[in-house]
């Protein structure tokens, strides 16, 4: 036995070093959670699916040149490979917009059914019919009726939809028509009389509807008027006719200067 002790110590001392496995559980629960702490699962997520710009692998082309050539692609390939040869090359003129929109010639916009007499309303219709719009809303500014209030801010109204909505010159628009309709429901109540008797009582409300049109200004207007009021005044002829004056006046009547 000491023999073979002496031989292993001599083989130790001059063969391969003796190599040493630790076994001990803490150890290697240590080694793994240092390991774990360098893997981050939500990092790699991270990376493999963020938003990058898709690289063009040449050997990619290459191999899918040479399957176009030898018509080896598939359908989708196909179809779009067709349509990029197929789209043709349009100009800056070409790609604008050719559809264009038709300015209106006319707005509409009414009043709701309020509480007055279709006749009441009527006159105010007439009072600012075929009147510019600037015209109309001084008109119901000014005036002492009760409803004139609600046709001002229905008319302010209009002219801002038809400007905005419609493109329409606001300087330019006139109400060119302007006319009243009853309501659906007038309520009707009871009114006593003497003797036992009663009538009907009718609650009329009615409502008013007006046209907004693009027409002629206020100065466009006035010198249409100067234009008409010259040419009706005649100009002397360029001779004068040497004639006596026909129809003369009595010598005795009184002539007032």
């Amino acid at each position: 036995m000491q023999s073979v002790a002496r031989q292993v110590r001599c083989a130790n001392r001059l063969g391969t070093p003796v190599q040493f496995r630790i076994a001990s559980s803490c150890l290697q629960w240590q080694c793994q959670r240092r390991a774990a702490s360098y893997y981050n699962p939500l990092q790699w997520i991270q990376e493999k699916f963020a938003p990058k710009a898709r690289k063009a692998d040449p050997v990619e082309e290459k191999k899918r040149g040479e399957q176009e050539k030898q018509g080896q692609q598939s359908v989708f390939e196909a179809a779009v490979s067709h349509e990029k040869r197929a789209r043709p090359k349009t100009t800056s003129a070409e790609s604008a917009p050719t559809d264009i929109k038709k300015k209106a010639t006319e707005h509409k916009y009414s009043t709701a059914n309020f509480k007055i007499s279709h006749r009441k309303l009527n006159m105010i219709g007439r009072q600012i019919s075929g009147k510019p719009i600037d015209h109309a809303i001084v008109q119901m500014q000014f005036s002492e009726k009760r409803a004139t209030s609600r046709i001002k801010s229905m008319l302010a109204t209009a002219k801002l939809h038809a400007t905005a909505y419609k493109n329409m010159d606001p300087s330019k628009l006139i109400v060119s028509e302007a006319w009243v309709t009853k309501g659906p429901k007038q309520l009707k109540r009871l009114e006593p009389r003497g003797r036992g008797k009663f009538g009907i009582r009718v609650h009329p409300d009615s409502r008013m509807h007006v046209i907004l049109r693009e027409g002629k200004t206020f100065e466009q207007l006035k010198k249409e008027q100067r234009e008409r009021r010259l040419r009706r005044i005649v100009s002397a002829g360029l001779v004068r006719e040497d004639v006596p004056l026909r129809n003369p006046a009595r010598t005795w009547q009184c002539v007032s200067l």
